[in-house]
């Protein structure tokens, strides 16, 4: 009686994958409206609702660099009709800087990664520097007269400086901002020397040359914008991306977890999504649920040692 058990298992999680979702899903997003998470977000929850002729509704639970919103899917019904779009911040890098009330290990199930682009460092367009050895060389010969901006604690935009500084000695004041694009708005009013941005919000300047782009943090130039060199180019090592990907709260059926990679895959693979994905400055990746299990955790010894080393602290 005993080896028929695993068979019926088998065959009752098959038929469970094969009709879910039969409702509408719930896709959380941690950041607000009109940023970039909520933005792919939109993109990417609209194709899995064609696949699957069900809507999937986009919750916005923004606040505390990413983590409320990590907190409040993590305590969300195990059932399969919710997911969160988690990035770099919330799922790797807050858990190493505070007492998060999540556990990305034991709260959530990987999925796959669905985007990934670097960090652009601009300046101004009528700033002296030219490329990030300029900024190296006047911050050495002038410390602390220098100041860059961030888009909060755990941001590529933080994690970036914070690696700056600590693979040149370079020194430099920081200002935190509660998002990239304000961020963007005081650079352009003077406000500050220089910040790693998300492509997004400083592709319109840098197309309109009100911002000049020095390099990108990538391992190689980034397509999307071909010109500027690697930041590690000038400061070996200097490379931090961004990434976002799909998790789900701990103890999902495995068929259904199974089930949303695929169709994430297709949805992925899907022209005109890869095309809105590029007009917001990433590109649209996938992967299996191993495989971003283990890229989450590569990312969280890379940057545990980046932390150590640079002695990062939040206030």
């Amino acid at each position: 009686m005993k080896k028929l058990i695993w068979p019926l298992l088998f065959f009752c999680g098959a038929a469970l994958a094969q009709s879910w979702p039969t409702r509408p899903v719930k896709l959380i997003v941690t950041y607000p409206p009109g940023g970039s998470s909520d933005l792919m977000s939109r993109v990417y929850g609209a194709k899995l609702g064609e696949l699957w002729g069900q809507a999937v509704v986009i919750e916005s639970k923004p606040g505390a660099a990413g983590s409320i919103g990590m907190d409040y899917a993590a305590r969300q019904a195990n059932d399969g009709y919710t997911f969160v779009v988690g990035n770099l911040g919330p799922v790797a890098v807050n858990p190493l800087l505070s007492k998060v009330p999540y556990s990305i290990d034991k709260d959530f199930v990987a999925v796959s990664m669905i985007s990934t682009g670097p960090n652009v460092l601009v300046v101004r367009a009528d700033a002296p520097f030219k490329s990030l050895g300029d900024i190296i060389a006047y911050a050495r010969a002038n410390p602390g007269r220098l100041n860059y901006g961030t888009s909060g604690p755990g941001s590529v935009s933080h994690l970036s400086s914070e690696m700056l500084k600590n693979n040149t000695k370079l020194q430099a004041v920081e200002v935190a901002y509660k998002g990239g694009v304000l961020a963007v708005q005081d650079l352009l009013g003077g406000q500050i020397n220089f910040i790693f941005s998300d492509s997004l919000p400083a592709m319109a300047h840098i197309r309109s040359g009100k911002l000049r782009a020095l390099c990108v943090t990538g391992t190689q130039r980034y397509e999307l914008l071909p010109e500027p060199p690697t930041c590690q180019a000038s400061a070996p090592g200097l490379v931090a991306v961004n990434w976002w990907g799909v998790l789900m709260p701990a103890g999902t059926p495995r068929p259904i977890v199974d089930k949303l990679n695929a169709d994430t895959v297709k949805a992925l693979a899907d022209p005109d999504v890869k095309k809105r994905f590029a007009d917001l400055g990433v590109e649209a990746v996938s992967s299996t649920p191993a495989e971003f299990a283990a890229f989450i955790r590569a990312e969280m010894d890379k940057y545990a040692k980046l932390i150590r080393e640079a002695n990062i602290r939040v206030n």
